[in-house]
């Protein structure tokens, strides 16, 4: 509830006039269906893209899971990211128990949130700088400049820790045995939480990525921002507006990455307010950015929780009605068999791509 009252005050702010509200919201109620019907299999296109990268993940790591119920935690993700403050953290640890109850070891679950949160970021990246050079056909700007270095860092940085996550792995194992030093053994439960910590990051290292799955995983997350993106297009169609075409891809990423701050839940009214700004600055009217920015919203965010929290009691439902099973076992990590006849060096523990 904040976070609402925190996004309708940000809109107020940047826009003052109550009259330019207004008229956004008539001109929604009066949007063509069948664009709206457009963007709304654009989103769920964007939903489905992230049921197979998740899918592609896990089978990389040595677990299959069907697409349908990749399909129902992609739903009830977006719903508890876009409204739990504290992301990634929140939807990551729920992935993750919905993976281990769906046969994965520890290990490959949380190799699987790893690999996606980094090819999300370059994916993401990638768009962003695209954006930002089709705009500056229109318009060299300084500030585009800028962003143009952030987004690259971002790609370079992304690009390293998920070419060399055994590194980042091993500083992660530091932690337990830090507090494992720290407490010197005095609490049994704490020391073997920490012990088992440190094996599941170690069997994680174990899970090789080939070069040729690396640039699939980061491909597949890149359509997942980019069929998420044809839904704001078509957002423009539903409210009979011209799509700025040069600034409407910057617009995007920039709203997405500063939506992406944890203290306002799903970026409410903060990513409304970028995409019409910078929509504005790019030739769009007041009125027609800003109902086109409602119209993806209300598809891509509240639509996306409704059905989202849906998803996840039926999931609860399910998880009740369900015998209770014995804890899964952790399978040695290995890739999937075609991985490693593609890339001999798939078979060697520490084998990075590159």
């Amino acid at each position: 509830m904040l976070g609402v009252c925190l996004g309708i005050v940000v809109l107020l702010l940047l826009f003052g006039k109550r009259g330019e509200l207004v008229a956004a919201f008539h001109q929604i109620t009066r949007a063509d269906p069948t664009w709206v019907l457009v963007a709304a299999l654009a989103e769920a296109g964007s939903v489905l893209a992230f049921a197979h990268i998740q899918r592609r993940a896990l089978k990389l790591s040595g677990t299959k899971v069907t697409f349908r119920a990749m399909t129902a935690l992609s739903l009830a993700n977006d719903a508890i990211a876009n409204t739990i403050p504290g992301e990634p953290v929140v939807s990551s640890a729920y992935r993750y128990r919905y993976y281990r109850r769906h046969g994965a070891s520890g290990a490959s679950a949380g190799w699987t949130i790893f690999t996606i949160l980094i090819a999300q970021a370059i994916g993401m990246s990638l768009i962003l700088l695209f954006g930002v050079l089709v705009a500056l056909l229109a318009n060299a700007h300084a500030k585009n400049t800028a962003i143009t270095i952030t987004g690259l860092v971002v790609v370079l940085g992304a690009g390293a820790v998920l070419v060399r996550r055994d590194l980042i792995l091993r500083l992660a194992a530091m932690l337990p045995r830090a507090i494992r030093r720290v407490d010197g053994g005095r609490h049994l439960r704490l020391t073997r939480s920490t012990e088992h910590m440190e094996a599941t990051l170690d069997r994680m290292r174990q899970i090789p990525l080939s070069t040729t799955a690396t640039i699939e995983v980061v491909a597949i997350a890149t359509v997942v921002w980019l069929a998420d993106f044809g839904c704001l297009v078509a957002s423009f169609g539903a409210v009979h507006a011209t799509v700025p075409v040069y600034g409407v891809l910057l617009a995007y990423g920039v709203a997405q990455v500063v939506g992406s701050l944890p203290f306002i839940p799903g970026g409410i009214g903060i990513i409304e307010s970028s995409l019409a700004v910078i929509l504005i600055e790019y030739g769009a009217g007041r009125v027609s950015a800003l109902a086109a920015a409602l119209v993806y919203r209300i598809l891509s965010f509240w639509l996306g929780i409704a059905v989202g929290w849906i998803t996840i009691a039926v999931i609860a439902h399910r998880a009740r009605r369900a015998p209770a099973e014995s804890p899964v076992s952790e399978p040695p990590a290995y890739a999937d068999e075609s991985s490693s006849r593609s890339d001999p060096s798939a078979a060697r523990p520490d084998h990075t791509p590159g």
